[in-house]
């Protein structure tokens, strides 16, 4: 699959992950304070995006290596929404149901790199049982 091709599919990954985590914000915005929702709704859309990324995107099995590096595939998302949902909300005046998408797209292609580098990294000599299913 080529490198066009797979950004085509991140990017429709990248359209679910984003209303999965969205309307997990919002339901958990009316339970827990603005940040809080956010990093639970960051972490629950998160596990999702992997195995979307892994079988539609890269078209590569999961594994339990890949899951747990897969984190590190939105850790520069995961500050730059952190910090622009704080910078929108409390310095500029943004509406925290609003915030999250605003700063969500600044973070879209560091976020490619990142994930296409570990999910197509070789798992040579992964054992059945490392393996996600």
């Amino acid at each position: 699959m080529t490198v066009k091709a797979q950004m085509a599919r991140f990017a429709v990954v990248g359209v679910v992950n984003t209303g999965t985590y969205y309307g997990c914000y919002l339901v958990l915005l009316g339970l827990l304070p603005y940040i809080a929702a956010h990093v639970a709704a960051f972490v629950l859309s998160m596990t999702g995006s992997f195995f979307l990324n892994s079988y539609f995107t890269y078209r590569t099995r999961p594994t339990w290596r890949k899951f747990l590096l897969f984190p590190l595939t939105n850790a520069a998302n995961f500050v730059i929404t952190t910090g622009g949902v704080y910078l929108l909300v409390d310095l500029a005046g943004f509406s925290s149901r609003y915030a999250p998408l605003v700063a969500a797209a600044a973070a879209i292609p560091i976020t490619f790199v990142v994930s296409r580098t570990i999910m197509l990294r070789p798992d040579h000599g992964v054992p059945a049982a490392e393996r996600v299913s």
